[in-house]
């Protein structure tokens, strides 16, 4: 199966924790860091998910926030994945950045030129991917 999803990021299922009706479902990353998605006890249960098996976090570019300094901001978003930016793709609307985490994985965010000039990005910068749980698809 191809699929249009920038970011098929391969991991280890480190941790599920099922509620009434979601799952929280913790993947590491080769380096590391760690992915935290929200998904059905139904798809959690299709998906046949166990601790220690290979899975896939799945996130579409354009659910990939970027922010500098996030040092010591407090939000809501559960993924905050420091890194650095390793390419940035100037479109005419919209701009790719692309981040290198600390493990190497490379994560694409996909934003309007205005905040790339807005957070006056380039390539080196020192920033973190923010995405929401409830946006990270899981694959096996």
């Amino acid at each position: 199966m191809k699929i249009s999803a920038r970011n098929v990021l391969p991991g280890t299922v480190t941790e599920i924790s099922k509620g009434a009706v979601n799952a929280e479902v913790a993947l590491t990353l080769g380096g590391g860091e760690v992915v935290i998605a929200i998904i059905t006890n139904a798809s959690a249960d299709r998906l046949g998910l166990q601790k220690g098996m290979a899975a896939f976090a799945i996130i579409k570019a354009s659910d990939v926030m970027v922010a500098k300094g996030m040092e010591k901001a407090r939000i809501s978003a559960r993924n905050v994945l420091a890194g650095e930016i390793a390419e940035l793709h100037e479109g005419a609307v919209n701009s790719e950045v692309d981040f290198r985490l600390p493990g190497g994985t490379v994560v694409a965010a996909s934003i309007t030129k205005e905040s790339v000039r807005a957070l006056e990005l380039k390539p080196g910068d020192a920033v973190s991917a923010v995405i929401k749980a409830s946006h990270v698809m899981v694959g096996v």
